[in-house]
């Protein structure tokens, strides 16, 4: 069924004439009735407001054609963009109207062509370039409200850096609705918000949360990768690692024990005596501040909770417990160095 069969069957179940339904969408009676004899398609702008009419949903009002197949995307796209490098932009926007219009179906057709379309505009001197505003917002909108995650980031990320491009901030808040708040990009985005419309101190904290939780997950990458190295006996990729680390640590001004802590188990996998000495002392010295973290300037806008700020008065016995285990450490047990360090 074809989107003007579909548009009349929906409209006479509501028993609502051409000229009501026109009159709903601020079109002519004359253009309805061309879109129900199939001589012409709604705009794509028109889409969202003529399935909200009808009562139906998108998917429903577009499901005279089938989606195309990602190849086909890909095929359009590359020619979309050849014709950029040859045409004006009127025509080439107006070649895919048509497209969209023939596979209202494709989502990934509508955001992706819209972005390029979008980009386009911004880095070249399109004349009187916010006409095309509202069609392009309307590929976005759709996007937004599809399946496919990938697109509906792709779509809600457009939509957000178009609003924030107008200075429609509130516009652009809304759109962060569509991020996940697993989904660092959201922070991101809250804390640029924040510092455009003045709320400095919230914008500081934003991306001070964002720079420690980078850090974490850093660490927890370069964890894993030396682990890996352990396990497999390569120790000369694992001090290289152990390095990375203890720079990274450096960097975010984590403290001595972050940037040191680590090398322990690869000096009891070595069973290198010298260096579990090294290691246990300055382990043992620098727990009671392994919180320093928390007074660093990086994150002078973050609350810290005082139990974390206390955390380090309880590490060294644990240390100390984790030093006496005969398992890991038996190996030590002749050092008198490493029994003035246990006992």
């Amino acid at each position: 069924m074809k989107i003007g069969e579909i548009i009349r069957k929906y409209r006479k179940e509501r028993e609502m004439t051409q000229e009501q339904l026109a009159g709903f969408l601020g079109v002519t009676a004359s253009a309805v009735n061309k879109w129900e004899k199939g001589s012409a398609c709604p705009d794509i702008a028109l889409l969202a407001p003529i399935a909200r009419v009808l009562g139906v949903s998108l998917d429903t009002l577009l499901a005279y054609q089938e989606k195309l197949t990602k190849e086909e995307v890909n095929d359009i796209l590359r020619e979309l963009k050849e014709r950029m490098d040859k045409e004006p932009y009127q025509a080439v926007f107006s070649w895919v109207q048509d497209k969209i219009r023939t596979f209202p179906n494709s989502v990934e057709l509508m955001v992706q062509a819209a972005a390029v379309l979008n980009a386009y505009r911004i880095v070249s001197e399109v004349p009187d370039e916010k006409q095309y505003d509202e069609q392009i917002l309307a590929c976005f909108e759709r996007g937004v409200l599809g399946q496919d995650e990938e697109l509906r980031m792709m779509a809600a990320q457009a939509l957000y850096s178009f609003y924030l491009s107008r200075q429609d901030y509130g516009k652009a808040g809304e759109c962060l609705e569509y991020f996940s708040d697993q989904n660092p990009e959201k922070k991101y985005r809250q804390a640029l918000l924040y510092g455009r419309t003045g709320q400095i101190e919230e914008a500081y904290r934003t991306y001070e949360e964002l720079l420690y939780e980078e850090q974490n997950r850093v660490m927890m990458i370069l964890n894993g990768i030396y682990m890996l190295n352990i396990q497999e006996k390569d120790f000369a990729r694992a001090h290289y690692i152990a390095d990375k680390i203890e720079q990274i640590a450096g960097s975010f001004e984590m403290g001595r024990y972050y940037e040191v802590g680590h090398r322990l188990e690869l000096a009891v996998q070595e069973q290198d005596q010298e260096a579990c000495v090294r290691l246990a002392k300055e382990m043992l010295y620098t727990v009671q501040d392994i919180c320093s973290f928390t007074k660093s300037r990086l994150y002078s806008h973050m609350a810290f909770r005082e139990e974390e700020k206390e955390y380090g008065e309880t590490m060294r016995e644990t240390l100390l417990r984790c030093f006496r285990d005969e398992e890991i450490f038996g190996f030590m047990e002749q050092d008198e160095r490493w029994q003035q360090i246990v006992e």
